[in-house]
């Protein structure tokens, strides 16, 4: 199993901390039951957000796309030379 990576130890931990603040804010608990309750809501729900950040260099590969085909140029012809007319010596 990989170590951990400083974005997900950084990520879970503000999520475990803001979240069990946030619960515990709204909830106005003081029993003891609720505030484990509520810790250990924080904790996994840490742990979901840490695991769910993108780890670095693990990116899908890039799916390769022909290369487009170059339009099809029409072709114009070059006017046929007219004959050269000579003029009479008069």
């Amino acid at each position: 199993m990989p170590r951990p990576t400083a974005a997900q130890l950084a990520y879970g931990s503000c999520t475990v901390i803001f979240s069990t603040l946030a619960m515990l804010l709204l909830s106005q608990t003081s029993s003891g039951v609720g505030i484990a309750i509520i810790a250990v809501a924080a904790l996994a729900l840490g742990l979901l957000v840490a695991m769910t950040v993108p780890l670095p260099g693990k990116r899908p590969a890039a799916v390769e796309q022909p290369a487009p085909e170059e339009p099809v140029r029409a072709s114009v012809r070059a006017p046929a030379p007219e004959p050269v007319r000579e003029r009479a010596v008069s």
